[in-house]
């Protein structure tokens, strides 16, 4: 079986951060530089995104204290949807990639996302199913090989049949050194293209075509 990965924002949606952080500050009150400050950072968000915050609950409680508002669940996915416009091309490239193998989604977001991915990002449900994932549920966060390497542990699925597309080529490198075949995405025609090809010449076992 090919398994074929893909990264979320920026590779499957146009993720506006800073429309994001324009909601945070309608939310909080604070600024994008005290936002940055009090949780988008190290043991805030990041750890959050590698699984250090255990549930959605826990991730909306720390966030809440970390900010010095009680943000309710509804407004935090309210604000984080509304910083996603879907790539329709993009999308259709997955959808060719469901042709040829199985198909996941790898984005780094933490538990509060994962709890709630469907809802953001609904035009991904009818593709990719239940195989929606975000690095906190697999303890670890793009660029770490360790993610790559639990991701291919749940689909029993060895390196050489794994493809990975991302936006960031730091991801792209630490997909590539656990030996999947990754593709640093620069628009859908390129991604369709790195798709056929993989699926032409990068079977386990098999000789390129």
């Amino acid at each position: 079986m090919l398994l074929f990965i893909f990264d979320m924002d920026d590779v499957l949606y146009d993720y506006d951060w800073r429309r994001r952080m324009a909601g945070m500050t309608r939310l909080t009150g604070l600024s994008l530089a005290e936002l940055r400050e009090r949780w988008w950072h190290d043991t805030g968000e990041w750890a959050a995104e590698a699984g250090q915050i255990g549930t959605a609950d826990d991730y909306l409680a720390a966030f809440s204290e970390a900010v010095g508002v009680d943000v309710h669940e509804t407004d935090w996915v309210r604000v984080r949807g509304a910083a996603m416009t879907p790539w329709q091309d993009s999308i259709a490239a997955v959808r060719r990639a469901a042709d040829l193998g199985r198909v996941t989604l790898l984005t780094n977001n933490g538990p509060l996302a994962s709890r709630h991915l469907r809802a953001l990002a609904p035009e991904l449900v009818p593709v990719f199913g239940d195989h929606l994932y975000t690095s906190s549920d697999y303890g670890a966060r793009k660029p770490d090989p360790e993610v790559f390497e639990a991701v291919l542990a749940r689909y029993g699925v060895p390196a050489c049949d794994a493809f990975f597309a991302d936006d960031l080529q730091v991801n792209v490198d630490g997909a590539r050194a656990v030996g999947i075949t990754a593709h640093l995405f620069a628009g859908a025609p390129g991604l369709l293209a790195a798709i056929e090809d993989f699926a032409g010449s990068r079977q386990c076992g098999a000789a390129p075509v």
